[in-house]
């Protein structure tokens, strides 16, 4: 994009709006026994720094609008990552929402559901820290996990990531159900999402109990689990870095599944970025990421 533009956008600035309760009633299933929800900040690598939210047990959306005329129709649902048990609220939430409302379309930030983290700060940074080393282990490509279930084996996770994908089909039908409210198209509302939010996007598109989302951008991460791809699949954009040693396969995975099944499917493979990049700048080639979704929305018709 000109640089004219990046900075007239940069000239139209957002704030968050509306939040909204997710479940007016109930929701089918829970997850018990999760403290009071905190905020922190990101411990270690890319992200160290930035605000984070755990212990996440009523979730919401968080309306992020365009300036007055500029909407575009277009809604997108934004899912920050964090492993279910965290969420990267600012550089894979905010910031993205906010990007995406600067360009005319109207954002929808979701707080899902995650596991149970410690209440206690100082049992919670061991906790992460622990985690953190475990998967700071170097691994060579014939050793990289090609499915979710050869690296997370904790059924408190797995059952995070069941709710975490029941609060995003309930955020597309709310969305559409009240798209009218907010000047969007309901059939031009698309999902993104990033590491865990990125495996919640696909478990929806793969299974929406409902008309699918218009498009799919998971960021480093997703896979199909081997089922097939619904017939009605939105087109699918993806991007991994080859460094992110524990999800590059499932993404090449996801990649292939999708254009087996004759659908439109675009995937960026940089070299380096690691994990967890999200709108966090580093100097390197895969910062552009975000620049090259805009083009795909664009080409696609949404932008």
């Amino acid at each position: 994009m000109p640089d004219d533009a990046s900075t007239e956008l940069k000239a139209a600035p957002t704030t968050a709006g509306e939040q909204i309760k997710l479940w007016s009633s109930p929701p089918p299933r829970t997850i018990e026994g999760v403290p009071p929800e905190t905020t922190f900040q990101g411990l270690a690598g890319t992200s160290v720094g930035t605000l984070m939210l755990r212990n996440v047990s009523e979730p919401t959306l968080t309306v992020y609008a365009p300036a007055p005329g500029r909407a575009n129709g277009a809604g997108v649902i934004v899912c920050p990552g964090g492993g279910w048990s965290i969420l990267a609220w600012q550089h894979e939430g905010i910031d993205v929402a906010e990007w995406f409302a600067a360009r005319g379309y109207t954002a929808f930030l979701l707080k899902y559901r995650v596991s149970a983290t410690p209440a206690d700060p100082a049992k919670f940074v061991a906790a992460m820290t622990a985690q953190g080393a475990m998967l700071s282990q170097p691994l060579t490509a014939a050793q990289a996990p090609r499915l979710m279930s050869e690296l997370i084996r904790n059924e408190a996770l797995t059952y995070a990531r069941e709710i975490a994908a029941d609060d995003g089909r309930r955020a597309l039908q709310l969305v559409r159900e009240r798209a009218g409210d907010w000047g969007v198209e309901p059939d031009r509302i698309g999902l993104i999402g990033f590491s865990a939010g990125a495996f919640l996007v696909v478990d929806v598109a793969m299974d929406p109990q409902g008309p699918p989302p218009a498009f799919l951008a998971p960021i480093y991460g997703g896979e199909t689990r081997g089922v097939p791809v619904p017939a009605d699949a939105p087109p699918l954009f993806t991007v991994i870095a080859h460094d992110d040693r524990y999800l590059f396969h499932m993404v090449e995975g996801l990649y292939s599944d999708w254009s087996m099944a004759d659908h439109s499917a675009e995937l960026h493979i940089f070299a380096r970025g690691a994990h967890g990049f999200g709108m966090i700048e580093q100097g390197l080639p895969s910062d552009r990421w975000i620049d090259l979704l805009g083009d795909w929305l664009a080409d696609k018709g949404f932008g």
